[in-house]
This record gives structure tokens, sequence and C-alpha cells, in this order.
């Protein structure tokens, strides 16, 4: 058994419901302050395993509804996940860089049965890296997002910790807000039984 959470739940509260909308519409829904806090203890505790995105994206429309209660639960994060995670726990908390890097990296991998060759930097491995410039800040604008449909809640956010370069099994598939055109994917199968 292992336990997840995600960057929303650690940097936003209800009231940014209530002011953004439906695009910080999200199961379980976002608590109070105080809650946000006793989970940021619990990370810190050691009783969470990792921090994933929950990238749960939707048309528009489907979250521009004037019914609140029909309007799509899932918030897109997957490109604000590193980010927000960073600038929350390192800048913000004082968490150990090394520790965020094992929450958001090595132990998913873990967890899934994906390493070695994912979560690790060591010689076998794939060679996925992120390299972010760690103290550099920028507001996150709807434009800048990757997503099909740009809707995020964190659009107009300050952010800090940009990433400047992202590396894929070798290969630079962004570097400096581009796109290299080298992307591309393939099926993971967990290479060994997962720890579950």
């Amino acid at each position: 058994m292992s336990c997840e959470t995600c960057p929303h739940y650690l940097v936003m509260t209800g009231e940014d419901v209530e002011r953004l909308g439906a695009v910080a519409k999200c199961a379980p829904p976002l608590r109070e302050d105080a809650v946000r806090r006793g989970l940021w203890e619990r990370v810190e505790a050691g009783d969470v395993d990792f921090i994933a995105s929950d990238h749960s994206p939707c048309p528009p429309d489907l979250k521009d509804t004037p019914d609140f209660f029909t309007a799509w639960g899932g918030i897109s994060g997957c490109q604000s996940l590193l980010p927000l995670t960073l600038d929350a726990a390192h800048h913000g908390r004082g968490m150990a860089l090394e520790r965020l890097i094992k929450l958001l990296s090595s132990a998913p991998a873990d967890r899934f049965g994906l390493s070695p060759p994912k979560g690790r930097i060591e010689v076998g491995a794939d060679a996925d890296l992120a390299l972010v410039a760690l103290d550099e800040q920028y507001t996150l604008r709807e434009e800048d997002l990757r997503y099909r449909h740009r809707a995020s809640p964190y659009a107009g956010r300050e952010m800090r910790g940009r990433v400047v370069r992202t590396i894929s099994r070798g290969r630079t598939v962004f570097r400096d807000g581009e796109d290299s055109g080298e992307a591309g994917g393939r099926l993971l199968k967990p290479h060994k039984k997962s720890k579950a």
C-alpha cells in the first residue's frame, strides 16, 4: 500500500476554489488551510510516499458551466508539478531538495516497478533529467501551458524554479521554452514486481 498526494492539495485551499471557480474543482475537494498544513506535516514526516500531478484535463466547456456541481472535477497539473512543489517545499518550508527529488522521481518509479531504468541518475538508467533554475521566478501564463486545453488554476500564479531543459533517455526534448521536436515515448511495463 502506498500514499500519494498532489500539488493542488499542498498549495491551494477551498478559498482558492471560491476565488477561481471550477478550474480549481477536483476530487477530493480542496480543504481549509489547516488541512493543507497538516498534509505538509504528513509529507515531511515521511507518511506520504510520493507527489503526483494527478493530471486530469478536460475541454473548457466541461469546466465553464453555470452549474458548479456538473463541472469537471479535475486539474491539469503535470506542467506545474515541479515548480509548485519546488517553491512550496524547498523555498517555503525548508524541505531538503534531496527529499523532494525522491518524492517526485525515485519513489514513484520504485512503487510502479520502473526503476531502474527510471527514477535514478546512474549507469544503465534512462538519463531522464530536468534541469531547473531553482531561484528563477516567473508568472505562469495561459499561453505558456502546453496542454491541448489551456485551463489551469495556476495561470497567473508566481512560480519559482523554471525548467530550462528536459532530457528524455539522453536526448534533449525541451530547452529554454521550446520543444526540440524530438519528443517521443514508449510503453513502460514494470520489469520487476512493484512494491505494494
